[in-house]
């Protein structure tokens, strides 16, 4: 989850509930700025809704000014009451003469009659089918999965075309009931790092996770590339791209063209540099450089490159740059321009801030060597991400590698520039204001547009779920409900100006089985905190598993106590904590409260948060001695009481009906430090901090391999998975 945490998935003890106050709005409409009848029904017809629900209980009413300018987002003039009234009929008359929508779903399997997928359509009409395959036919129900293309023919003559989506019923489910390891890659150094966590980290730990372990998968946070700059931005759920990897993350040593450099000073003035860079984490208390490193690693990638690839490697690169085409060629491009221009492209000669114009096509010839150089970097990352995932499969794991897919991109980066047609422009992605938060929340991501992507039957997310599962046993979707809808804040206005946008949730999730299921691959849908009701079932019905936070199940409909395990749900990956939550030695000993406090966070007085804490505390460890979860460290293989409670907390998911458990990594050496805090920006060192153990000692890889405080959290889930199936 990204930093501006969703107020729709609270990471914290909420504060005492205050209500919104939002901003007048200055729109046009009725009184007040309400919309009128006539810009509702207008919103309503493009997906954007009229108003929203902080609470069950109640209803806000989205203003004229958020409904005409998220309009005017998707090319509707809505300005005046007139430009409304031209607006409703066009859209009304489309509607009415519209024989098919742009993409059309169908599920396999579920559709016996072939017009039972498809609108009404007038009596005799026939229907031409060309698949993916190349093939012709007017058999929906025969269709294998796939998008194909579909084309009607009324008996007046009109015809129509349409994407035809047919999915699988339904996900690929895990492979029996397993248990894996959550860690933020970077903070997972070895002895072997560059000064941060890297791919041959994360092969090492897959390969003895599974082998030594019995562990099913390993869950990461996104490798999308980030936004160069000074400094980088180092969240991981603010990317350049989501489509390409970051190669900051690759182990230089084994790309193998490394052994073969010919300047071997300047290797060894590299590896010592690198030396110094692990060094200073690991012994010096320094925080993790991601621009020291990569400006290290891009050195060496340069002197790589000087190595000629073999026959064999220059065919796989080749095969690498015809199977990715004109979106590896943009996203390298955007890297090139970015070492001339910067890295926002909305600042660039104007030219080149259009990624098909002339000025653009003149500066990739200019850059050939540069775009080149991105591209190879893309296919080196690939290479070894590709790599991860067969070494965690070949180490016994069902799952293997999970990897994270954020909820939006960087508008100064490389999608947005080189995908410009499918973002909302003026438009970023937020959270409405609700009891928690009366400001809402803008997180400075640009939405892709529903109606682009149904025009292009969701190429663009197509190719993008594609990619990812190219090395993924599972994905891990961050805001999952953002398949639904995304709460629009017009640029420049508050978030409490902003309003939600619908998506052909259908058509997402379609694609999104279909991808899936074309991989083998298992998701992970981030649903915390308030969601919409019905989403969770239908997200279920397809397949697609939840996620369940220890701290957050209670039974909020009822007595709001300690949910028990057997009634937790089974389609989900089970935690005791996340990324942006306290580890649990902290939340176990409040420690967490007194962070907040300290950087000056918290909305109450101390003692009635660190009241509250306990008591929440309590009532969780009052359960795990009911069940008699809590064996303390007497004879035991806990050295304190804190440990002891740590495991308790971890049998706790192993009695709930959970498919897959996850152990944070960081809570197996009882380090106190959250890797992300949430409503902080340069006051808190937000993804920068290795794994530490309990006093705040960095630890290694090997470390962490050696540790018999990790190998007993570990034994307590291995062996009630073989114990409880």
């Amino acid at each position: 989850m990204t930093a501006e945490r969703s107020a729709e998935a609270p990471t914290e003890e909420p504060a005492e509930p205050r209500e919104p106050e939002p901003e007048a709005p200055e729109g046009p409409g009725g009184p007040e700025g309400l919309p009128s009848d006539d810009l509702s029904r207008l919103a309503e017809l493009y997906g954007v809704a009229t108003s929203y629900q902080p609470s069950a209980d109640r209803t806000v009413t989205a203003s004229a000014t958020a409904l005409t300018l998220a309009l005017a987002a998707l090319d509707v003039d809505a300005r005046t009451p007139a430009a409304v009234d031209a607006a409703l009929a066009a859209r009304e008359r489309e509607l009415s003469e519209r024989l098919l929508p742009p993409t059309v779903v169908c599920w396999s399997g579920a559709e016996p009659d072939a017009l039972a997928a498809l609108p009404a359509l007038p009596s005799g009409t026939r229907l031409r089918i060309e698949t993916e395959q190349g093939e012709t036919t007017d058999a929906v129900g025969q269709l294998l999965p796939g998008v194909h293309r579909l084309t009607v023919t009324a008996p007046d003559g009109r015809t129509a075309t349409s994407h035809l989506v047919v999915a699988p019923p339904g996900l690929p489910t895990p492979p029996g009931r397993s248990y894996g390891l959550l860690v933020q890659l970077y903070s997972l150094l070895s002895r072997r790092s560059w000064g941060m966590g890297d791919l041959g980290d994360l092969a090492e730990l897959a390969a003895w996770a599974g082998r030594a372990l019995g562990a099913g998968f390993v869950q990461v946070n996104p490798l999308h590339a980030a936004v160069p700059g000074a400094p980088t931005d180092p969240s991981p759920y603010r990317p350049s791209s989501r489509r390409f990897p970051d190669p900051v993350h690759l182990r230089i040593e084994d790309v193998p063209e490394f052994a073969y450099v010919a300047d071997r000073e300047r290797v060894r003035t590299l590896l010592e540099r690198a030396g110094r860079l692990r060094e200073a984490v690991l012994e010096k208390d320094a925080l993790i450089d991601r621009d020291a490193v990569w400006a290290a690693k891009r050195e060496a990638l340069e002197l790589l490159r000087e190595v000629p690839l073999g026959p064999g490697r220059r065919a796989a690169y080749a095969d690498f740059l015809a199977r990715e085409g004109e979106a590896l060629e943009d996203h390298a491009t955007w890297c090139a321009l970015a070492e001339v221009h910067g890295s926002d492209w909305q600042r660039w000669p104007e030219g080149l801030r259009d990624p098909r114009s002339p000025e653009t096509t003149r500066a990739r010839r200019e850059l050939m060597d540069r775009v080149d150089f991105h591209c190879r970097l893309a296919w080196l990352t690939d290479t070894q991400l590709t790599a991860a995932q067969r070494i965690a499969r070949e180490a016994g794991m069902p799952v293997g590698i999970v990897h994270d897919l954020a909820v939006g991109v960087h508008p100064g980066g490389a999608d947005a520039w080189a995908q410009q047609e499918y973002f909302a422009a003026g438009m970023s992605v937020g959270a409405p204001p609700d009891a928690f938060n009366a400001r809402g929340q803008d997180w400075g991501l640009p939405p892709w547009r529903p109606d682009r992507l149904a025009e292009s039957g969701y190429a663009p997310y197509r190719r993008l779920l594609r990619a990812l599962f190219g090395h993924a046993g599972a994905l891990r979707i961050d805001h999952v409900m953002g398949l639904f809808r995304l709460w629009w804040v017009p640029q420049g206005h508050p978030p409490t100006e902003g309003t939600y946008v619908r998506y052909d949730a259908e058509a997402m999730l379609a694609i999104l089985v279909l991808e899936a299921s074309r991989a083998g691959a298992v998701v992970i849908g981030e649903d915390l905190g308030t969601v919409e009701p019905g989403v969770r079932e239908k997200l279920r019905a397809r397949g697609v598993l939840g996620t369940s936070v220890l701290w957050f199940e209670r039974d909020w409909g009822g007595d709001g106590r300690p949910l028990p395990p057997e009634s937790w749900r089974a389609d989900c990956l089970a935690t005791a904590t996340t990324h942006d939550l306290p580890p649990t030695a902290a939340r176990l000993t409040g420690e967490h409260v007194e962070l907040r406090d300290s950087l000056g966070l918290l909305t109450r007085p101390l003692e009635q948060e660190r009241a509250e804490a306990s008591a929440d505390t309590g009532e969780w460890l009052e359960l795990l001695s009911r069940l008699g979860l809590l064996r303390g460290t007497g004879g035991g293989r806990c050295a304190s009481e804190e440990e002891a409670e740590i495991q308790a907390v971890h049998r706790f998911l192993l009695r709930t009906p959970a498919r897959m458990v996850g152990i944070w990594l960081p809570d197996g050496m009882g380090d106190r430090r959250p890797q992300n805090l949430p409503g902080t920006w340069d006051q808190y060192p937000n993804w920068r901090l290795p794994i530490a153990d309990a006093e705040g000692r960095p630890v290694t890889l090997e470390e962490l391999a050696a540790s018999p405080r990790v190998r007993a959290l570990v034994d307590v889930l291995r062996d009630g998975i073989a114990r409880r199936g």
